[in-house]
């Protein structure tokens, strides 16, 4: 395929990927799915030429922005707290699950090497960040429970492509020590913190030299590659640095960036996310074509490896409800033991975390991978996709209906070791007012900015009426942002008018429609 054909293809993508995000809307399908489906059913369009993807590219290209977009709004200090449970899902989860993969595959296919068996497990193991993303932050759940899966999805690659690169040396070359991948995991993963926390101290103190908007937006979203990129050469693991990277620069942006950059970059980051997690789905489906053709077509392939495939598909899905349903038991008895009050198996939890195992591009890219001389490539091959189409339509689509039902202890609750809403905003709105008490009198008492006193003052006797509550009244508070909103809108109208009739120019309508603008988001966050 020539690069205009490719460009050509990409832009047929983006274009479709809006006529199946509102499909997908419209029939409350999750949209993940909807893509999936959508690439796949392109690839098979007459004249269409088939698409080939370079794995390498794949990762390189939209696996340090996805990491660093799921790093950057992670809670430190809910990570830091559920460390251990992510790192028991990251790391535990993802090697049981490669153990009973490579186990089941080599008793239904004898004849394959223990080395490709287990190489066939470390591609279908790791849950992919961009598919639980994709996922997640359409479901409500405890906020402990969106931690652990959060973590997760940001961690378990790097488990993952440990594994499978162990896998594959084995296959390849007959010889295989644990003692050695157990230490050269360990090298990697304090290697990528490293270098992630190394970088993101650089990018951090470059930021607040940078007195440029665009300049800082620009360096921010750069680091997501230059983790990536440093992290792979030094022969580390460059998904940790990645994730080291975006959780410093995650936790600095409340100091080094100003309201408009970060208003504007958030937005910009936004649309880029929501591009590549889109164009990720669609590529996956598109690459559909090329497998199969290479299997001699889809009815083949079907006969030759439906056997093997079913008890991959079965070994992934069950291997999860083991580990995650064993751990929490385990745990309930150390607590017993210990006469703890959190003692018992929480099951709510269990389930829907076991569920939540969609597959995604690094499924994908690491089964691409492979080297023409690897055994059983063909059948990694169908197993990934099949995997990826399985979870992503299976898990992705029911994951909303399965909480619904189980309804996992806490969802929606206030965490209790954190200030509720009302009560934060009393602290913030007392904290403003003694600020501005000492500048709005004169020397000699007098109030010299009446109208600042009044607002702040009406706004810390509102929020301390309310801090007690666990949320505020909701028709007061929509009633009020609703005037405000009335107004901006009234504004807005009467500004258009004036700039329409030739009274005011292109430059003074920018400055007041921005205020409004300014004006309209605040209205609009604190109705909720």
């Amino acid at each position: 395929m020539s690069t205009v054909a490719a460009f050509k293809l990409v832009l047929l993508s983006l274009i479709a990927m809006i006529a199946l995000q509102l499909l997908a809307k419209r029939l409350r399908f999750p949209p993940a799915a909807a893509l999936l489906i959508g690439g796949a059913a392109m690839a098979f369009v007459p004249g269409l030429p088939p698409v080939t993807l370079d794995p390498a590219l794949v990762l390189i290209v939209f696996l340090p922005p996805l990491l660093m977009d799921g790093a950057y709004f992670s809670v430190w200090a809910e990570f830091k707290r559920n460390l251990g449970g992510i790192l028991l899902l990251a790391i535990g989860a993802v090697g049981f699950t490669t153990l009973v993969v490579g186990v089941v595959v080599h008793a239904i296919a004898p004849g394959l090497p223990w080395g490709a068996c287990f190489a066939l497990g470390a591609v279908v193991s790791p849950p992919d960040a961009v598919a639980a993303k994709a996922v997640l932050e359409r479901v409500a759940l405890p906020q402990r429970l969106m931690v652990l899966l959060e973590g997760e999805s940001l961690l378990n690659d790097a488990a993952g492509l440990v594994l499978f690169r162990f896998a594959v040396a084995a296959a390849l070359t007959g010889t295989f020590s644990i003692q050695h991948a157990v230490a050269s995991f360990a090298i990697l993963a304090v290697g990528g913190v490293a270098v992630g926390v190394a970088i993101g101290f650089l990018v951090v103190k470059l930021l607040r030299y940078l007195d440029d908007g665009y300049l800082i937006i620009t360096a921010s979203v750069l680091s997501a590659w230059i983790s990536y990129i440093v992290g792979d050469m030094l022969d580390v693991s460059s998904v940790i640095a990645t994730v080291s990277c975006g959780m410093m620069l995650g936790w600095y942006q409340h100091e080094i960036f100003s309201a408009a950059v970060r208003t504007r970059g958030v937005a910009f980051w936004q649309v880029v996310i929501f591009l590549m997690e889109a164009l990720v789905f669609i590529l996956i489906g598109l690459s559909l074509r090329s497998v199969v053709m290479r299997l001699g077509g889809l009815g083949d392939a079907l006969i030759a490896f439906a056997p093997a495939v079913g008890a991959v598909l079965a070994a992934v899905v069950l291997s999860r409800f083991v580990w995650v349903f064993g751990v929490e038991s385990l745990q309930s008895l150390v607590c017993k033991l210990l006469r703890r009050a959190d003692g018992t198996p929480d099951w709510r939890a269990a389930t829907v975390t076991s569920w939540a195992g969609m597959r995604g591009v690094v499924t994908l890219a690491v089964a691409l991978s492979l080297p023409d001389a690897m055994p059983g490539r063909d059948l990694i091959l169908v197993s990934a996709f099949a995997v990826i189409l399985v979870t992503v339509l299976g898990q992705g689509t029911t994951i909303g209906a399965l909480i619904r039902w189980v309804q996992p202890t806490g969802a929606g609750q206030h965490e209790s070791h954190y200030l509720s809403e009302p009560r934060a905003w009393a602290r913030l709105e007392a904290a403003q007012l003694a600020a501005i008490q000492p500048l709005v009198h004169g020397a000699d008492g007098s109030v010299i900015h009446p109208r600042l006193l009044e607002q702040y003052s009406y706004r810390a006797r509102i929020t301390a009426a309310h801090q007690d509550e666990s949320a505020f009244p909701a028709d007061a508070r929509a009633a009020h942002y609703d005037v405000v909103l009335a107004a901006v809108a009234a504004g807005r109208v009467e500004l258009l008018r004036m700039h329409r009739s030739g009274e005011i120019g292109d430059d003074l309508l920018t400055i007041l429609e921005h205020d409004l603008d300014l004006q309209e988001i605040a209205a609009q966050h604190g109705r909720g």
